[in-house]
């Protein structure tokens, strides 16, 4: 599954530089696929739609950070653990119960973002 950032976030940045799919976003922001990769043309969000990986898409959050579900590895392939939940002061970076993924599927998803 991906990861999410609860509102209990405090907005210290810590896991954004440790995320290795560039998933994480201050609140605001609006994202790219192609954001942090090399991805080049189009790509398939999980919702289905094609979207242009330099298109920039609506922030999911106003408020504080997140993490972008179509990019969010859970550091399978990187790291043992994810590193945004290891970095958190606060432990908001916690496992999304509406996304439960397979390894094989984050692993997927990490060969699409780093070709």
């Amino acid at each position: 599954m991906a990861i999410m950032i609860t509102d209990e976030c405090i907005n210290c940045g810590a896991c954004e530089p440790e995320c290795p799919n560039n998933a994480i976003y201050e609140g605001g922001i609006e994202w790219a696929i192609s954001d942090g990769s090399i991805v080049k043309g189009s790509y398939v969000l999980e919702n289905g739609s094609e979207v242009d990986v330099d298109a920039r898409q609506k922030p999911i959050s106003d408020d504080y950070y997140y993490i972008v579900p179509d990019k969010c590895t859970e550091c399978v392939g990187f790291h043992e653990e994810p590193q945004c939940a290891a970095v958190c002061p606060v432990d908001c970076c916690v496992p999304d119960p509406e996304r439960v993924e397979s390894e094989a599927i984050l692993l997927e998803r990490k060969d699409r973002l780093h070709l």
